[in-house]
C-alpha cells in the first residue's frame, strides 16, 4: 500500500509541472487588446477579425466578428486572399476606437493596411456599428519592397501619430499618419525601423512601440511563426529616445543591423512566442502574444504575461507561459 501511495504522489507531482493541456484555453493569432468601461476587448486574426471579451484578462467570451465578411476592396488588393483578416491593432482616441487590420496573401507583397471605426465595443450599445474607412496603405509588387501588413499604431509624446508595420522582405517601417488617423500625412514620412541583414529571407515582422519612462520600446518577432511545434517566432526589443528610432538593443546594436535583445524564445514547453503587443493596465505592464503548445500538437494560444523592468529593459518570465493560462467559456 505504501508503495502505491508512493506511485500515486509520485504521478501527482510529474503532473502538476506539465503545461496545463486545456481544449478551452483561448486559440489566438496576433492579439491585440484594449479597455472600455471594465471590460477587456480582444481582437486576433481569423474571418472578419475574431472579438473576444474578458473582465479579468483570464475567462474570455467570443464575441463575433468585426466584419460579417470582407471589406469590399480586398480582393482587389490580393486575388488570393483567403477571407482571413490578418494582424490587427485597436487604439482609442477622441471618443472613438480605430481598428486596423491586414489584407495580404501568404508569402507576397500584395497587400494593404485599412481601418474600421467604432463609437464603442459593446455590441448592446445604439452606438455599436463599425465603419470602414477603406486602404490607409498599400504595397504593390515590383514597386515596393515592404510588405503593408501588422499595423500598429502610437502617438508620440508631442501627439503626433505614426504607424509601425512590416513582415519580411525590406523589414519593418514607420509611416506618419494624419490627425484623422485613417490616411497617411503629407508629405509622407517614411523611416526604417529595423531589418536582419545578411539573414535568408529577412524573417521579421510584427513591430510594436510602447513608450515608457523616456524611451520608446520597439518589440518585433524574429523568424518563423505559423508552423506549429516547427515555429522559431522569438520576440525581441529594441529602444530609442525617438519614435524614429534608432532602435539599440541591449548591447548598443541598431536594429536595422539586425540587433535585438531577447524578451522570449521560447521552451520545450512552447514555441513560436510571438507577435506581441504592450499594454498597461491598471498600473501593471503585459505582453500580450501568441504560442504554440508542444503538448498539444502546435495548437496556438493566448499568453498575457506580465512584464518587470531591470536597468529599463523588459522582462518576462518564461515560465509565465505555463502558469498564466487563457480559458474560453461559454453563457
Amino acid at each position: 500500500m505504501n508503495i502505491i501511495i508512493k506511485v500515486l504522489a509520485t504521478l501527482a507531482c510529474y503532473f502538476a509541472v506539465l503545461p496545463m493541456v486545456n481544449a478551452t484555453q483561448v486559440q489566438a493569432h496576433d492579439p491585440v487588446m484594449v479597455q472600455e468601461n471594465g471590460v477587456y476587448y480582444l481582437f486576433s486574426t481569423g474571418p472578419g477579425v475574431t472579438i473576444y471579451t474578458s473582465t479579468d484578462k483570464v475567462h474570455w467570451r467570443q464575441s463575433g466578428r468585426v466584419f460579417k465578411s470582407q471589406p469590399s476592396w480586398a480582393r482587389k488588393v490580393a486575388p488570393d486572399f483567403n477571407g482571413h483578416l490578418w494582424a490587427p491593432d485597436i487604439i482609442q482616441h477622441d471618443g472613438k476606437f480605430y481598428l486596423y487590420y491586414s489584407v495580404s496573401a501568404f508569402g507576397q507583397n500584395t497587400s494593404a493596411i485599412g481601418v474600421t471605426v467604432n463609437k464603442t465595443l459593446d455590441p448592446q450599445s445604439a452606438d455599436y456599428q463599425w465603419v470602414d474607412q477603406g486602404i490607409v496603405l498599400q504595397s504593390v509588387p515590383f514597386r515596393d519592397n515592404w510588405n503593408a501588413i501588422d499595423p500598429a499604431v502610437i502617438h508620440d509624446q508631442d501627439g503626433t501619430p505614426w504607424m509601425s508595420f512590416g513582415s519580411f522582405w525590406g523589414g519593418l517601417k514607420l509611416v506618419k499618419l494624419n490627425a484623422n488617423l485613417t490616411e497617411l500625412a503629407q508629405p509622407q514620412t517614411w523611416y526604417d525601423l529595423a531589418t536582419r541583414p545578411g539573414v535568408e529571407y529577412n524573417p521579421i515582422e510584427a513591430p510594436f512601440i510602447f513608450y515608457k519612462d523616456g524611451y520608446y520600446y520597439l518589440f518585433a518577432s524574429f523568424d518563423f511563426c505559423c508552423r506549429g511545434v516547427k515555429s522559431t517566432y522569438k520576440t525581441v526589443v529594441g529602444r530609442s529616445k525617438y519614435v524614429d528610432g534608432p532602435y539599440l538593443d541591449k548591447n548598443g546594436k541598431s536594429m536595422l543591423e539586425g540587433g535585438g535583445t531577447p524578451v522570449l524564445t521560447g521552451n520545450k514547453d512552447w514555441a513560436g512566442v510571438g507577435h506581441n503587443s504592450v499594454y498597461t493596465f491598471d498600473n501593471q505592464d503585459y505582453i500580450v502574444l501568441h504560442a504554440y503548445e508542444m503538448a498539444t500538437n502546435g495548437t496556438q494560444r493566448l499568453r498575457i504575461l506580465p512584464i518587470t523592468w531591470q536597468d529599463g529593459w523588459p522582462v518576462v518570465n518564461e515560465s509565465d507561459l505555463n502558469t498564466h493560462t487563457t480559458e474560453l467559456v461559454s453563457d
